[in-house]
């Protein structure tokens, strides 16, 4: 379930400072790379740098109202958070006789469309299941072929990430990752840490019992150190120390599952407590913006009432 984004969005075009921002080399944390004016700038010149960032956060930072939604679809009742387990990239690649490597490359412009989407109606968060904990046990080359294709598409996209205004985040057991793909993740994280239009997060080698097993660890360490007792640990307290602790939104409005399979397959545990589900019949390299309104009108039509 590897990803590689091309994002193709219709923003303000950058100043001329950042239009090399895809060439940065990522070799340590950057948090100087737009629109930093020279040491020896003059005030009028540092005055109009930050006026020109500013501006830009302003119109990027923004939901797309303007962009009119679908017939059906409300405004007001857009997810704030979706999360989709990108399921059946094997089975579309054997259905047409092709390496298991197409499918995962075909589910690549799936989810640029739906980040898109995202984007453009105004969904402020995507959590997408890109490498569970159990998928490790998959044939050795299967699995470098998914390291290798995140890390491409996190050197290749960085420019997208940036000029669109794109907060990534990555959870999961990351000391099981290789060494490389760590330090670029974490590059990517660190430089794009203030980006505010859209947050997507990728799970990779990730799952909800990991996610609920390792908060409970940091809780007993705190214990231990006598920084909390026993008696204070509660519903927020593990929520503080969940992976999803990332996003301003941590619990998703909206579960889709694809490839027709009806279970969660062990994806946010804790966070899907109250969130709506959506199982789709078609495989993740087939999911397009047709298929995701399907999802959306459906969310829409129910009454949410937290048990209420």
């Amino acid at each position: 379930m590897g990803f590689s984004l091309q994002v193709s969005l219709p923003p303000p075009s950058p100043p001329p400072t950042a239009t090399n921002t895809a060439a940065f080399t990522l070799i340590r944390p950057v948090t100087n790379l737009r629109f930093k004016p020279p040491l020896c700038a003059s005030t009028t010149q540092q005055q109009l740098v930050v006026s020109e960032e500013n501006e830009l956060k302003s119109i990027n930072g923004a939901p797309e109202e303007n962009v009119p939604l679908p017939l059906g679809l409300r405004r007001e009742s857009i997810p704030r958070h979706v999360a989709v387990v990108m399921d059946g990239n094997r089975r579309w690649a054997r259905m047409r006789g092709l390496p298991v490597d197409s499918g995962y490359e075909a589910g690549v412009k799936s989810l640029r469309t739906i980040v898109e989407i995202c984007c453009k109606w105004g969904i402020r968060v995507l959590t997408v299941f890109a490498f569970s904990s159990d998928n490790w046990f998959r044939p050795k080359m299967e699995v470098e072929f998914l390291m290798s294709l995140l890390e491409e598409g996190l050197k290749e996209e960085m420019g997208s990430f940036l000029r669109d205004n794109i907060r990534i985040s990555v959870i999961g057991d990351l000391s099981k990752l290789p060494k490389s793909a760590v330090e670029l993740i974490r590059n990517v994280e660190e430089i794009t840490k203030n980006n505010t239009r859209f947050q997507l997060i990728v799970a990779v080698s990730y799952s909800g019992k990991y996610d609920l097993v390792q908060a409970c660890q940091r809780i007993a360490m705190k214990v231990k150190d006598g920084v909390i007792v026993p008696s204070d640990i509660n519903e927020s307290l593990i929520e503080q120390e969940l992976e999803t602790n990332c996003t301003e939104f941590p619990y998703p409005d909206l579960l889709i599952r694809t490839s027709g399979e009806l279970r969660v397959s062990n994806f946010m545990l804790w966070q899907l407590a109250y969130t709506e589900l959506f199982f789709a019949q078609s495989l993740w390299p087939d999911f397009g913006e047709a298929e995701f309104i399907e999802a959306l009108r459906s969310f829409q039509r129910r009454r949410r009432s937290y048990g209420g």
